[in-house]
């Protein structure tokens, strides 16, 4: 796998119940654009789903793609037994590959961990994306000890900060690596905003948010195609728009959707509570970029 994997945004209506036909639209939009893949994972809110309902998203975004890109499932949980539970559940539910983070309410030591990935990778017959996060580290000797552990455990998503070196150290142990560990496929995340760093240092694609897919995949196939100046000029028109997602505390979440109803793809923005809404003046603010960019209603 390699190239573009957005995360989906999961789409409630004015309740707080999903709304399958928006999801269905996004996916759809997704693929018509060209992305490479696609995930389900934090930025859709997947740890605000009770158990049924991930089911049924998954079900949902896997028979509409129907084989046509990868889906990426997130199944971490607190408790190895659990991500066990969730990762099998996925796999039987069509998920092409696995997205899992350290266990993090507790600090466990790093055998513990490596331990913890083992025994998921052990228990399916997909590959995993390991995560490394700010708050559950993956670090790069961690990274390939855990590969070394099972063939299925050959990804990694790296988004510690800073992303950029904490990717050339990843790919620098690989490539020194004379057995299973250097088999390590590297992506970054953290919404792109390192993209092309990340590429010169060892990546092979990206996991973005799920609002300006058309624009990560015009830019990857500009690199794809030697033309490295001309992916990153473009890519910088959309700077301060990649800085605004990337704002914590639930705000994301509120404006993917408001980016997604005005995109046409969405027809309410709503994320689930706990998640701070923003404000009249972050709503002018983007209102005022979606326009310089021309991100005009989809017809999708």
């Amino acid at each position: 796998m390699n190239g573009i994997f957005p995360i989906l945004a999961t789409p409630f209506d004015d309740k707080g119940q999903i709304d399958f036909e928006d999801l269905e639209r996004e996916v759809e939009w997704m693929i018509d654009v060209g992305v490479n893949g696609v995930g389900i994972a934090v930025a859709s809110e997947i740890y605000k789903l009770t158990d049924p309902e991930r089911d049924k998203v998954l079900s949902s975004i896997v028979k509409q793609v129907n084989g046509r890109v990868p889906v990426v499932m997130n199944t971490g949980a607190m408790g190895t037994d659990v991500t066990v539970h969730y990762s099998q559940r996925a796999e039987e539910l069509g998920a092409n590959a696995l997205m899992i983070r350290p266990p993090s309410f507790i600090a466990m030591p790093a055998g513990e961990v490596i331990e913890f990935f083992a025994r998921v990778g052990e228990s399916v017959g997909i590959p995993i994306f390991q995560q490394d996060q700010a708050t559950a580290q993956v670090s790069p000797g961690m990274a390939l000890e855990i590969a070394r552990r099972h063939e299925n455990l050959c990804y990694i998503k790296v988004e510690t900060a800073p992303t950029v070196p904490r990717m050339a150290e990843t790919a620098a142990l690989r490539d020194a690596a004379t057995d299973a560990g250097g088999d390590l496929i590297l992506f970054g995340g953290a919404g792109g905003a390192f993209l092309f760093e990340e590429l010169r240092r060892g990546s092979v694609g990206t996991m973005p948010g799920s609002v300006i897919p058309d624009v990560f995949v015009n830019v990857w196939e500009r690199w794809q195609d030697g033309d490295e100046e001309g992916a990153e000029a473009e890519f910088r028109r959309y700077s301060a728009l990649i800085r605004t997602l990337k704002q914590p505390q639930g705000l994301d979440n509120w404006i993917y959707k408001e980016i997604l109803v005005r995109r046409g793809i969405f027809k309410t923005a709503h994320a689930r509570h706990p998640a701070m809404r923003p404000d009249r003046f972050q709503i002018y603010e983007l209102e005022q970029m979606l326009d310089e960019l021309e991100l005009q209603e989809s017809e999708a």
